[in-house]
């Protein structure tokens, strides 16, 4: 029988992992509703969401420096909640540049925020399972995996479209913003890979 299973008292650091996955997942849904019409007020959404699941995340790192015992190893609890982070802030950070740079979504943007919203709902699942069903937890912590494989080649696909041979210098600059922009969104696949890989870790260690 595993330490969860043990356990009786509610699982204070979960109780935040879930919370900072559930913003995460609802700020990734808002970024995908701005790919589809943006607009500054639903920007300004998604930054008080990104500063609601940052004040999550301060919490836990306290609750975490004044805890001896914790549910499973402090270097898991701190990975996860960082890439949990992670992914909130890259979404937060492309509306940001694409405000700044004044540029429109693209089809492609969409593809790709469409499948980092799902990769965001798997984590939060996995998170929600680890305690009752882990082996659950590992299922969806395998498909949000298989989602970023799918961004890469989205993203790869999206890089290639982008630098077909340009025409003027202004279409260069413009070239180099959307890069930039692409390349958040890679980033945050990245970043939901490594909390599925903690998700796992968590799930061969305390089965």
């Amino acid at each position: 029988m595993n330490w969860f299973r043990r356990r009786k008292r509610p699982n204070r650091f979960l109780e935040l992992l879930i919370r900072q996955a559930e913003l995460t997942t609802r700020g990734l849904g808002m970024l995908e509703r701005y790919m589809i019409q943006p607009h500054r007020d639903l920007a300004l959404r998604i930054k008080e969401v990104e500063e609601e699941a940052d004040e999550v995340r301060r919490i836990l790192i306290d609750e975490l420096n004044r805890s001896f015992v914790t549910p499973f190893d402090r270097e898991d609890i701190f990975a996860l909640s960082l890439t949990i982070d992670d992914m909130l802030d890259y979404a937060w950070t492309t509306v940001d540049e694409m405000e700044i740079f004044g540029i429109q979504p693209t089809e492609d943007m969409r593809r790709l925020v469409e499948l980092l919203h799902a990769a965001a709902r798997e984590v939060w699942r996995g998170v929600q399972r680890l305690e009752r069903h882990p082996r659950v937890a590992n299922e969806h912590a395998v498909r949000a995996k298989a989602l970023e494989n799918r961004v890469e080649r989205e993203y790869r696909k999206a890089l290639a479209r982008l630098f077909r041979t340009p025409s003027s210098l202004d279409e260069v600059a413009t070239m180099l913003k959307y890069r930039e922009v692409y390349r958040h969104l890679s980033n945050a696949a990245d970043r939901g890979d490594e909390a599925a890989n903690v998700i796992g870790d968590i799930v061969v260690k305390w089965q």
